[in-house]
């Protein structure tokens, strides 16, 4: 733990090796810190669970911040994972390449028990080009995000989903679509990632729709060949009234769709096929309704980008419990089976100022401060068994747990 390094020959690296221009003294911190320096958030945000020892102006080491082990060691930039770096887990390398503003971008490759299982390289975080291995060495997937012509895709366990023609990294041309196990679910033409003229099969190699200059009346099926959506198609996208289904069957949505996304009147269940919300949508959001918990009506309103906002909460007996005004507010939430597990303050649709968690006993979880939705500030954190866990300041949902020694 930090405990265990010079006090002095650590606060010395970070004022090194801090950017001057984004130094800040942080109101909301650890008394002893408060005390000792002026620090930058961006090394700060570091101390609540890991942290980093320089060696030089752009090479670091990052250590677990719980039990001193290496995560990673390799370049930074402005305190972000930026150039070559590894990655360690439980003390094996996991993962070697390149990052830029703290992601994985460029040649990498990963591996699995000392095993090679991935090389190519990443964009934003993500595979573009490379192949994936088995731990037997075998080629699970070729993958090419670039590509233009004839290719295919795989999913994790190595069964082909897709082969066909692709334009710049997008399905374009003749393709067809395969299920988990391997039948067929579509063959036709595609325009741009869309399905465009074409004909869809069951899992018994049954048509079940047919779709022309991307227009008709769809069923649209999962990986592992479930109904999941039953919609019309305009311009290759959902559009008009739809329903999506659970993977048992049941109703899971029904309303209207707009540029494949639900806009307008619609209705969503539970996989029990109890509602859970009934009004209007706006491109996948919620926008305005009644909002349900094991039949019960538990808010009724307005909504922003799905955080309730102008509206009243209800309990179970139907008595209004709190009130939102532009997402303002003293507020409770229940989880799906009714039980609360979160009271306190509201500001603009987030938790803001004091509030209280709890367990699904019943049982306090947190007490403390919040500041845009996360922990913020003095907090108290409890054991399910109610035993206190944690008492002190967090940053950003973590603990601060530093302690500086003279």
């Amino acid at each position: 733990m930090l405990q265990n390094i010079n006090s002095s020959y650590f606060i010395k690296l970070i004022y090194t090796f801090v950017d001057e221009k984004q130094k800040l003294k942080l109101v909301k911190c650890n008394k002893s810190m408060q005390t000792n320096l002026d620090i930058s958030i961006i090394n700060y945000k570091y101390f609540s669970g890991r942290y980093i020892i320089y060696e030089s102006n752009r090479i670091g080491k990052e250590y677990n911040g719980y039990d001193d082990i290496l995560i990673y060691e390799g370049e930074y930039l402005k305190g972000e994972r930026n150039g070559k770096g590894k990655e360690y887990e439980y003390g094996k390398l996991r993962f070697e390449g390149e990052y830029l503003n703290g992601k994985k971008n460029g040649k990498v490759k990963e591996y699995f028990l000392g095993k090679l299982i991935f090389e190519g390289e990443y964009l934003n975080d993500k595979e573009w080009i490379g192949t994936r291995y088995n731990l037997d060495g075998g080629i699970l997937y070729e993958l090419n995000n670039n590509i233009n012509g004839e290719g295919k895709e795989y999913n994790s366990f190595g069964n082909l989903e897709f082969e066909g023609k692709y334009l710049n990294g997008k399905r374009n041309g003749k393709g067809k679509e395969y299920d988990f196990n391997g039948k067929l679910m579509f063959e036709g033409e595609y325009r741009y990632d869309k399905k465009w003229n074409g004909k869809g099969y069951d899992s018994f190699g049954n048509i079940i729709y047919e779709l022309k200059d991307g227009k008709g009346i769809i069923k649209e099926y999962n990986n592992l060949g479930k109904l999941e959506f039953e919609v019309e198609y305009l311009n290759g996208e959902r559009i008009g009234k739809g329903k999506e289904f659970w993977n048992d069957g049941k109703l899971r949505f029904e309303g209207v769709y707009l540029n494949g996304k639900r806009n307008g009147k619609g209705k969503e269940y539970y996989a029990d096929g109890k509602l859970i919300f009934e009004g209007e949508y706006l491109y996948d959001y919620m926008l305005k309704g009644k909002y349900y918990l094991k039949g019960k009506l538990e808010y009724e309103g307005e909504y922003l980008y799905n955080r309730k906002w102008n509206g009243k909460g209800y309990d179970e007996n139907n008595n209004i419990i709190y009130e939102l005004i532009n997402g303002t507010g003293k507020v409770k939430e229940y989880d799906d089976d009714g039980k609360i597990k979160f009271e306190g303050e509201y500001l603009n649709g987030k938790r803001n100022g004091k509030g209280k968690e709890y367990f699904d006993n019943g049982k306090l979880r947190f007490e403390g401060e919040y500041l845009n939705g996360k922990r913020n500030g003095k907090g108290k954190e409890y054991y399910y068994s109610g035993d206190l866990v944690f008492e002190g300041e967090y940053l950003n949902d973590n603990r601060v747990w530093i302690t500086f020694i003279n």
